[in-house]
C-alpha cells in the first residue's frame, strides 16, 4: 500500500466506469436530494445547489465507493471478508457495505478516531482494530489482517472501484441539475473529488472543478500548486475526514481535471457549518463545512457575474457532544 504517487498510475478511471458503477449501486444507495437555500445565495451572489451526500447511508459518499467494491467481489473474496483502515466515514461504509453482501469487515482505525464513527462501524457489524494515529500504522495493521484473514483490501480512496463509486454523486449532481458551471468537492485522500472531477469533466464541456480543503492540512493545494505531489505532514484541522494525503491514482486525476483546490481557516470551517446548521436546517459534519466555506469565500464571491455553482456535502456524521461551537 505504497500511498507514494511519484510514478504513473497503472489504472485509470473513465466515465464510462463510473456510469457502470451507477448501475451497479443503484439498488443500494440513496439519490440523494439537491439542497438550495436563498439566504446563502444572496450572501454569495451566486446561485448554490447542495448534493446532500450528508444524507446517504452510512451518513456520507464514502457508500457509494465501499458498496461498489464490495459488490464487485467473488462468492470466494465474500467467504474471506473485507479489510481497511480509516479514521471514520469509510470505515462506516465498508462496515454497512459488507453487511449488506454478508460477509465480515475488519477495520483498522486510529486511537484518536471520533467515538460516534467508532460506535457506527460496530453497530454495522465491522470488527474494529485499533492502531496508532499514523498512516503507516494504519496500513501495517491492516495489511498483517489481510495476510491473516485472506480478507480482500478495500482501500479508502486510492482505488479505481473506490473512485468509479464516489464520481456517481457527481454524475447524479448533473442530471439533478445540469447548468452547474462549477462544481466544489472537499478533498483528503482525493477519491470523492478525482471521481467529481472524471463526471464532470466527462459530462460537461467547460465546467470547473474545484476542491475545498483546510489551510492545516493543504497538501492537495501544494501539490497542484508545485505541479508534484507533496505528502500530508502534521495536518491540523477539526475536519477529521480531510486529513490524508492525495493517492497515486487520484493525484494525476486531480492534476488533470482540477482547476484549483481552495483553502479555508479553522474559523471559516466553524462559521460555515454553523451557517449551514441554522439556515438549511441540515446537518453536516467539519469536512462538508470545508466545501461550504470554499462556496462562501471571496474567491467565489468575486467571481465576476453570477453562476450556477454545485457544492457536494460530502457527511453529516457528527459527535453532538463535542461540537465546534
Amino acid at each position: 500500500m505504497n500511498l507514494s504517487p511519484e510514478t504513473p498510475p497503472a489504472t485509470t478511471v473513465s466515465l464510462a466506469d463510473i456510469k457502470r458503477a451507477a448501475r451497479r449501486i443503484a439498488t443500494h444507495v440513496h439519490r440523494t436530494n439537491v439542497a438550495t437555500c436563498q439566504t446563502l445565495n444572496r450572501m454569495v451572489g451566486h446561485q448554490l445547489y447542495f448534493k446532500c451526500e450528508n444524507l446517504q447511508r452510512a451518513g456520507a459518499f464514502k457508500f457509494r465507493g465501499a458498496v461498489h467494491a464490495v459488490s464487485q467481489l467473488s462468492p470466494a473474496q465474500l467467504a474471506r471478508g473485507v479489510v481497511t483502515h480509516s479514521s471514520g466515514n469509510h470505515a462506516q461504509a465498508l462496515a454497512l457495505a459488507a453487511k449488506t453482501f454478508g460477509t465480515s469487515a475488519h477495520i483498522v482505525m486510529p486511537a484518536t478516531a471520533s467515538p460516534v464513527k467508532r460506535a457506527a462501524v460496530e453497530d454495522y457489524g465491522g470488527v474494529v482494530v485499533e492502531c496508532p494515529p499514523t498512516l503507516a500504522a494504519r496500513e501495517e495493521t491492516a495489511l498483517a489482517i489481510q495476510r491473516e484473514t485472506g480478507a480482500e483490501l478495500v482501500p479508502p480512496y486510492d482505488d479505481p472501484r473506490i473512485i468509479a463509486g464516489q464520481g456517481t454523486a457527481a454524475w447524479e449532481f448533473l442530471q439533478q441539475v445540469p447548468q452547474l458551471e462549477i462544481v466544489i468537492a472537499p478533498v483528503g485522500g482525493g477519491g470523492l473529488l478525482s471521481g467529481t472531477a472524471i463526471a464532470a469533466s466527462g459530462i460537461a464541456s467547460g465546467i470547473r472543478v474545484l476542491g475545498a480543503e483546510p489551510a492545516g492540512a493543504d497538501d492537495a493545494w501544494r501539490s497542484l500548486a508545485s505541479g508534484h505531489w507533496v505528502p500530508q505532514t502534521d495536518p491540523r484541522t477539526i475536519a477529521d475526514g480531510l486529513l490524508t494525503s492525495l493517492g497515486k491514482l487520484t493525484w494525476p486525476i486531480i492534476q488533470t481535471h482540477v482547476s484549483e483546490i481552495l483553502t479555508v481557516s479553522e474559523t471559516e470551517i466553524v462559521n460555515a457549518m454553523k451557517l449551514f446548521w441554522e439556515r438549511t436546517k441540515l446537518l453536516i459534519e467539519p469536512s462538508s463545512a470545508v466545501a461550504v466555506a470554499a462556496a462562501m469565500s471571496e474567491s467565489i464571491r468575486n467571481l465576476p457575474r453570477s453562476m450556477h455553482i454545485g457544492v457536494i456535502i460530502s457527511g453529516g456524521n457528527v459527535d453532538l457532544r463535542r461540537l465546534p461551537w
